[in-house]
Parts: structure tokens; C-alpha cells; sequence
């Protein structure tokens, strides 16, 4: 999308002003902000001019801005903030953007928050619900302002199925054996929702065993997270949308009541009315797994019906094909990776005060994993070829595979449910919440903070 042929923000340019000029300061300012979607070259390149004299690195968050929306003018754009950072190997938006995720010292003018509402609304003005002046203030935020990117699609542009139609596992013949599903059990009720739907509507608002939850499904960074939505102090449950917003390639929902932001990874508001409200939603355990494999533990299953109320393509291996195949992300996100590609799946817990992520690939094998966080002693059964992983509290207990079954130390048998570990006279140990994802995306968002199972 290039928005340098058309009006900015409806606003008339004043004119750039060049050194010594008279309008104030901080009018042409703002004015060389929108320069590069807007003005004639000659005003453009006056705004160049005056940013480069000027020689502040504030202007570089609506430098990179711009570089998105304005590609013929990127060139320019990169010489210019070259020339105000000192970095000169870096070339497109993306690269930018990185760079600019690798220096959050450099703090945008105070003017950043007025360009960047009128750049976004120039996308979509149903953005203006999430981007109130007086939220989007860095003081007022628990992100970066100049992060925050545009998905390609404008608010709920990605619709929410919101206590979508289920149908009874037996009418589901649109379903093929190997395609893979959110497994969900609350309370007895048993449910599957097929990622091939789930891809174009990353969100369902449900109550599922007289719970109201939401699965807040990021395609780009791997990961479906089951929250529990109602939250202690709030008349009613939330309800979840998209906002057509990213952060580190990991996507920002809203809830209908507030507008406010939340990070979908961490369950926490980061922009709007709830940010101080010390909110954090409660995670339920879910897991991806094959349909077969699903109906055949839980043959009561209810799934997803395609009578969705959209018109979507839901064939196997259609949406999001091309991504998933690729190595590559489709928006910037830094990323370690000495020890493990920014793709790599993870099997993360965030429970206990502490977080821990177990790489897919350790179940290489290796289906049955005693470990722990923090001071709770885990057990973890995974499959990498369904990319199936169920954690539960072990408490004493030591477990190994054998012939099928789950034998503990002593040789007892155990049987695993969606529930519990459930063992000899009763015993019943509690299932753990936790879910799959990308490795860049526990990264970005707990890398510093966490622990990785290294086998």
C-alpha cells in the first residue's frame, strides 16, 4: 500500500520548513513527518534536508514509518536515516524495523504519536477505536508505539467466530484424519477446533464446560493460547477480535468492551483503558493434535462446523500454506538463533512465577520427558509428528513409556486424560496449561526471563 499520492491524514502540508524559516519548530516538524506520504518531491526533499541539518535520531520512528507506506521513496528515505543514525548497511522496512527493535534508546520526537494515529487511520479509520490520543503516549503504554505495524488487514479484517456451530464427530466428513486440531476439554466438555478454520479467524469467544474462554490463535508466531475470559472485578466475561495490529510478528487483540490492546502471547493489555488494571488472563491447557488421534480419545467430540457464517476457502493445507513451509517470517522480529531457527516449534509453560519452553524436537524419541519448573516437578508427553504435547504436575513420581502404557517408578500403570494423570487407587495428578509455538516468538517476548529444556 503506498499512501505518498494521497492526502495525509486531511491535512493541508503548511509548507517544509528549511533552517531558519519562520514557522515554529515544532510545526515543521511534524509538517517533515509527513513528508514522505505526501508532499511534492521538491518539499519532500526539503524535509530530507532539514532532518539531516537537523541531525536527531527522534525522527527515525516516522522515517521507518514512512518506508513502509512510501516504497518509491525508500531510497531517500534509507540515505537520510543513515545519516542520522550512523547505520548505513540497511536498506528496507524490514531491516529497519529490526534495528529499530535493537535500540529502544532512541526515543521518537514527542510528535511520533500524531503521525503515526494519522498514518494508521489513514488505513482504516476503525483504528482510531484502538489509537485514543491519550493512550498512545509512551508513558501511557506497555509496548512501543513505533512497533506497532499494520497487519495487511483492517479491524476484525480477520473475523472472530464467536459460539460458532459445532457438529458431532460423526457428521464431520469434511474432516480428513490427518488434519490438525485444537483439542480442548472442560468440565466433560469435549471439543475440537480444526486449524484449517481456525487460520482464518484466529479467535473463537466461547463458554465450554460452563467456562467462558477465548483461543487466541497468532498464525504468524505458531501459537493457539487458550485464556479464560472472565476476569475477577468485571461485570461480564470479555469478548476477543483481531485488531489488525502487529508486535514482533506477534498479533495485538482487542476486547469489544474497552478497545483496549492486548498482547496475544502474554494475555496482558498493553495500549488502552486496561493497562494499569494488572489484568493477566488465566491460560487452560489445550493441545494440537490430528483429528484422528482426537476422536479417537475422545469419541463424544464435538467440532467445528464449516457453516461458519464467511466465505472462506477451508480445504486442508490452504490457509497460511506458504508461510508455515518457509523458514522465513513475513514481519520483522529479532530473533536468537545460536541454538534454535526463529521457526523451530517450542512447547511452552508459564505457570509456578516462572516460564520454561521444551524444543518440539526433544520428544525426538523421547515421547515421555520428566522435568520441572520452578519447584513443581513436571511430566511432559509429547509426539513432534502431530505436534502434540500435554504437560502435567508429576508430583513424586518418576515416568517412563513402556509397551504404550505410562508405568511410574514402582511399575504402577497410569492412564493420561485430557485432565489428569490418572494412577493406582485413585490418584490424580492435574494437567498443566501450556501451548505450542514458534521459537522466535518465546524469544522475543520471554527469552530473557525463561528457561529452555536442554535435554
Amino acid at each position: 500500500m503506498d499512501l505518498s499520492r494521497r492526502a495525509f491524514g486531511g491535512l493541508a502540508l503548511s509548507g517544509i520548513a528549511l533552517p531558519g524559516a519562520a514557522l515554529s519548530q515544532d510545526l515543521a516538524i511534524l509538517d517533515a513527518m509527513r513528508a514522505p506520504l505526501s508532499a511534492p518531491t521538491t518539499e519532500f526533499e526539503a524535509a530530507m534536508a532539514m532532518m539531516i541539518e537537523r541531525g536527531n535520531p527522534d525522527m527515525a520512528a516516522s522515517l521507518i514509518s514512512s518506508m513502509r507506506f512510501s516504497r518509491s521513496r525508500g531510497p531517500q528515505i534509507a540515505e537520510t536515516l543513515t545519516a542520522l543514525t550512523g547505520e548505513d548497511h540497511f536498506t528496507d522496512w524490514f531491516a529497519w524495523m529490526l534495528w529499530q527493535e535493537q535500540n529502544p534508546q532512541i526515543k521518537p520526537h514527542r510528535d511520533f504519536p500524531t503521525f503515526k494515529r494519522e498514518l494508521l487511520l489513514q488505513v482504516d479509520d476503525n483504528f482510531a477505536d484502538f489509537l485514543r490520543p491519550e493512550y498512545i503516549e509512551p508513558d501511557r503504554m506497555r509496548i512501543r508505539l513505533e512497533e506497532i505495524t499494520w497487519g495487511g488487514v483492517v479491524k476484525d479484517g480477520i473475523p472472530s467466530l464467536d459460539n460458532p456451530a459445532l457438529i458431532a464427530a460423526k457428521d464431520a466428513d469434511y474432516m480428513r484424519g490427518d488434519d490438525l486440531v485444537f483439542g480442548v476439554s472442560i468440565n466433560g466438555d469435549v471439543r475440537a477446533y480444526p486449524l484449517r478454520i481456525m487460520g482464518w479467524h484466529e479467535m473463537f469467544n466461547e463458554v465450554i464446560g460452563g467456562v467462558p474462554v477465548a483461543l487466541a490463535y497468532c498464525t504468524l508466531c505458531g501459537s493457539g493460547i487458550l485464556f479464560e475470559t472472565d476476569v475477577s472485578g468485571r461485570a461480564a466475561p470479555l469478548v476477543f477480535g483481531s485488531s489488525g495490529f502487529l508486535y514482533r510478528s506477534n498479533k495485538l487483540m482487542f476486547d469489544r468492551e474497552t478497545h483496549s490492546l492486548w498482547n496475544q502471547y502474554t494475555g496482558q493489555p498493553v495500549v488502552g483503558p486496561l493497562v494499569d488494571s494488572g489484568i493477566a488472563l488465566k491460560q487452560r491447557p489445550v493441545v494440537i493434535t490430528t483429528w484422528d488421534n482426537w476422536k479417537t480419545s475422545n469419541p463424544g467430540t464435538q467440532v467445528l462446523s464449516l457453516e461458519t457464517g464467511h466465505r472462506r476457502n477451508y480445504g486442508s493445507g490452504v490457509v497460511y500454506n506458504d508461510y508455515f513451509a518457509s523458514p522465513d517470517l513475513m514481519f520483522p522480529a529479532q530473533v536468537d538463533q545460536r541454538t534454535h531457527q526463529q521457526k523451530d516449534y517450542i512447547f511452552t509453560v508459564r505457570q509456578f512465577g516462572a516460564a520454561r519452553a521444551w524444543p518440539l524436537k526433544s520428544f525426538d524419541g523421547m515421547p515421555v520427558i520428566n522435568d520441572g519448573i520452578a519447584d513443581t516437578a513436571l511430566l511432559l508427553v509429547g509426539d513432534p509428528k502431530t505436534r502434540s504435547v500435554r504437560a502435567y504436575e508429576r508430583g513424586a513420581h518418576s515416568f517412563a513409556p513402556s509397551g504404550g502404557r505410562l508405568k511410574d517408578e514402582s511399575g504402577a500403570e497410569w492412564r493420561v486424560t485430557e485432565d489428569a494423570l490418572l494412577g493406582p487407587d485413585g490418584v490424580s495428578l492435574p494437567r498443566v496449561a501450556g501451548h505450542i509455538s514458534y521459537w522466535f516468538a518465546w524469544d522475543n517476548y520471554l527469552g530473557d526471563a525463561a528457561t529452555v529444556y536442554g535435554g
